[in-house]
């Protein structure tokens, strides 16, 4: 008896998963690591195949019909049963692996943290790939590893969720980053009350159902600063200190990037401000899985030793 030829292979629905993903081809090329024509080749054998046009043109860009999110949904499961039919659940080497890992992360983590992520990344798995997302308040991170869109999700929450696993990765004091200029850079000026009444440049809110740490800490004295400006990328808020008299209360490993690079000092924050902490999270999913686990051990082994190396 013949085998009748498959019109569906493993590959087609990894590039599915990317499309309703990427809702762009030339995106999911990339993440794919693939030309944009195979990619488009691959989107014509999926209309064929499942006689749904998988993406259409709106005004706001390409969007996946509701066929497309069904059969995303069933691919993603699909695909997460044949890598574990493939890998075992014990049998990863870094070395030989070309798995991709996501990681989303907000970019108030030093440089610094993620270069050395990378490099060890590259030393003990070669042939993988790392892809970094940005961690913004309009990015449902929860769905994201509930749906293996990503791997583990990096952040500090006053609250973290209680539906995820996780774990502490950094612990660090909050400092005030300032213009060497400012009068509150004097040694003891920067009182609480001062603090209060300074204009401050604040980012906005990484999760809109939760307050930063500095607003829980302020919010339990019943107090409130100055957000005189406001920022969306942590990045951007050393710059608009240089020539003003703004504040930007920030971890220390975050600020002393800056200090290094700009003319700006880090002055402690005011008596009973609480320390900031950031956590990797993941989903019960792939709690078990060895090369997650990997995973979250090279971050939690790097954290280490840059706080190692900021203590000495």
């Amino acid at each position: 008896m013949s085998r009748v030829r498959d019109p569906i292979d493993t590959y087609l629905l990894r590039v599915l998963v990317a499309l309703v993903a990427e809702r762009s081809v030339s995106r999911a090329a990339v993440r794919m690591n693939q030309t944009q024509p195979a990619i488009s080749a691959a989107l014509r054998r999926l209309r064929e195949a499942f006689a749904d046009p998988i993406l259409v043109r709106e005004r706001s860009g390409m969007v996946p019909t509701e066929r497309a999110l069904q059969l995303r949904d069933r691919a993603r499961g699909a695909l997460s049963e044949i890598d574990r039919m493939l890998a075992g659940p014990e049998q990863f080497e870094p070395a030989s692996s070309s798995m991709t890992f996501t990681v989303a992360s907000p970019d108030y983590l030093a440089a610094s943290f993620m270069a050395d992520v990378v490099a060890r990344f590259r030393v003990e798995a070669p042939q993988a790939r790392l892809v970094v997302h940005p961690l913004n308040a309009g990015y449902d991170y929860e769905r994201a590893l509930a749906q293996g869109e990503v791997d583990v999700v990096i952040g500090n929450w006053p609250e973290p969720p209680e539906r995820l696993h996780l774990s502490l990765l950094l612990e660090d004091e909050l400092v005030c980053l300032m213009s060497r200029r400012n009068p509150l850079a004097a040694p003891g000026a920067l009182t609480l009350a001062r603090y209060l009444t300074a204009a401050h440049v604040v980012p906005v809110p990484l999760a809109v159902s939760q307050r930063a740490v500095v607003e829980t800490h302020l919010a339990g004295l019943r107090l409130a600063r100055d957000a005189r400006i406001v920022v969306p990328y942590f990045t951007v808020a050393p710059h608009l200190l240089v020539d003003s008299d703004l504040v930007f209360t920030t971890a220390r490993h975050f600020a002393m990037q800056f200090v290094r690079t700009l003319p700006l000092v880090a002055v402690p924050a005011p008596e009973g401000f609480p320390r900031m902490r950031f956590y990797q999270l993941w989903h019960d999913r792939s709690q078990h899985q060895a090369a997650h686990r990997w995973l979250r051990g090279l971050l939690a082994e790097v954290a280490a030793k840059m706080i190692g190396r900021d203590a000495a």
